[in-house]
């Protein structure tokens, strides 16, 4: 019965568009047993995108109210399943794996999930990356655009945070993962930000450290001094979370350096642009470039692959000479991400050939 329960559920996921594609050795149900148990997984397999309030799972259900909020409740402070208002008050929905399930785990991630996780990585996750329209988009480094350039808003980080409502802070899962199986970075943890448009959304948090407006543009810019990589959710309204990854740890990227997917991630609408009068052949450059973009030529000047640029800017204020910028790719070359997360999921789950309307 146990192993249904997490086997419908597992089936649930991977009806989303995100998807949560099965393995040969079963890991996926061994990982969801870790977090879920088998009363919960099975009322969660029942659940919906659409955010219902308890009383409407129960009577969709047949089963008694007191009995399914009490686990509902304990699922949604887990982070397992999605919670906020509806119109009949505090509402309850399914959540994908990943972004999700999985990154809700930051604050109690240990050694067992670690293991599970990369096993399940290793196996099945190349298929889920592989998919259109990507899971994350990458956003320049302000500082690396060239001045006379306009940004558009959902292309700038800064532009997010100024925005946003309240701030948070919380450590990178990915880091954390890696550390736990002995193959960890160098790379700050602390750097994993959230957004949301209500104020002191954060407070009170035992995993979100609250931030000022202040504070999160400094995490932002101690991020990317670091060589990290700022991405988002790949749609234009409504991100709520800015990673700043890395090619060694981050579930996104690391797919391109162990897995060799090209494009894992949608680069932004930006490429970096070489001077080579500027350039002195210092090779700082290639010491920030993750992606393997860079490279020193013979006549010791940096030339830039443009398939594996993705526009992140990292590279940029390293340069002792201001020899590199962003500038606006060709017009061919310009993707505009979906308007909304519903855009994207629409659009995902077309390409997976998924019926939405089975699971909303």
């Amino acid at each position: 019965m146990e192993k249904n329960s997490y086997k419908q559920l597992a089936e649930r996921l991977d009806a989303l568009p995100n998807g949560f594609p099965p393995t040969e050795d079963g890991v996926e149900l061994r990982m969801l047993a870790k977090l879920f148990t088998p009363e919960e997984a099975e009322l969660a397999s029942q659940l919906r995108l659409t955010k219902e309030v308890p009383e409407q799972v129960a009577k969709r259900l047949g089963r008694e109210t007191a009995e399914i909020r009490a686990l509902l409740k304990g699922m949604a402070r887990r982070g397992l399943i999605a919670a906020g208002r509806t119109e009949g008050g505090l509402g309850y929905g399914l959540l994908p794996f990943v972004v999700g399930i999985y990154e809700n785990q930051a604050g109690n991630i240990d050694k067992e999930l670690a293991l599970l996780f990369e096993a399940y990585y290793k196996q099945a996750f190349a298929t889920v990356m592989t998919t259109q329209p990507q899971y994350h988009r990458v956003i320049p480094v302000g500082e690396s655009i060239k001045v006379d350039m306009e940004v558009r808003p959902f292309e700038s980080a800064a532009n997010l945070v100024d925005n946003a409502q309240a701030w948070g802070v919380l450590d990178c899962i990915c880091r954390k993962q890696k550390a736990l199986i002995g193959d960890g970075c160098d790379h700050p943890l602390d750097v994993c930000m959230t957004l949301a448009n209500v104020p002191a959304a954060f407070d009170g948090s035992p995993v979100i450290r609250a931030l000022s407006r202040e504070e999160a543009l400094a995490t932002l810019q101690r991020a990317a001094q670091a060589g990290l990589v700022h991405s988002v959710s790949n749609n234009q309204k409504g991100v709520h979370y800015i990673c700043n990854c890395c090619t060694c740890s981050c579930g996104i990227l690391r797919g391109m350096a162990e897995l060799g997917i090209a494009n894992v991630v949608a680069h932004s609408s930006y490429i970096n642009q070489v001077d080579d009068l500027l350039c002195n052949g210092c090779e700082t450059c290639l010491d920030y470039c993750q992606f393997g973009a860079l490279t020193m030529g013979e006549d010791a000047v940096v030339q830039l692959n443009t398939i594996r640029c993705v526009g992140c800017g990292v590279c940029v204020p390293q340069c002792p000479n201001e020899a590199l910028g962003l500038v606006l790719r060709p017009e061919e070359e310009l993707i505009l991400p979906p308007e909304t997360i519903k855009e994207w999921g629409a659009k995902r789950a077309m390409e997976r050939g998924i019926n939405l309307a089975n699971i909303l």
